[in-house]
């Protein structure tokens, strides 16, 4: 598991050109607003078990769209829409399932991110 905090990650990745475009916007940020966070959170679950867990996720590299969901834009911010941005940016190797842990991990940072991007307010619950 990575050694860094995730606010010192999120951070690092924010300086990063590439991932500091990404925002919510629309409606990706009306469904956090219309569905709160638990709700996120569990698609989350669902999307990162299905697209980024397994060892080698079909399309790897492609299988994340850009938009239509705040996990999916969080995950381009974040550096983790694929097992090779996964790698290089929070140490969790590529070629083996993930484990619960990582899943977990993998999802804190993405709904933190989501937390983040909503401003002083934040999202509902």
């Amino acid at each position: 598991m990575p050694t860094v905090s995730i606010e010192d990650r999120l951070d690092a990745l924010a300086t990063q050109p590439f991932r500091a475009k990404f925002h919510l916007r629309g409606r990706e940020r009306a469904f956090v607003q219309l569905r709160g966070m638990t709700t996120t959170r569990q698609h989350a679950f669902d999307l990162i078990g299905k697209r980024l867990a397994p060892a080698e996720p079909y399309r790897d590299g492609k299988q994340t769209p850009w938009r239509g969901h705040p996990v999916f834009v969080a995950q381009h911010a974040t550096a983790t829409c694929c097992r090779g941005c996964l790698q290089k940016a929070h140490e969790i190797p590529k070629g083996r399932e993930l484990t619960q842990d990582e899943q977990g991990y993998v999802v804190d940072v993405i709904c933190r991110w989501i937390e983040r991007d909503y401003g002083d307010v934040g999202p509902p619950a």
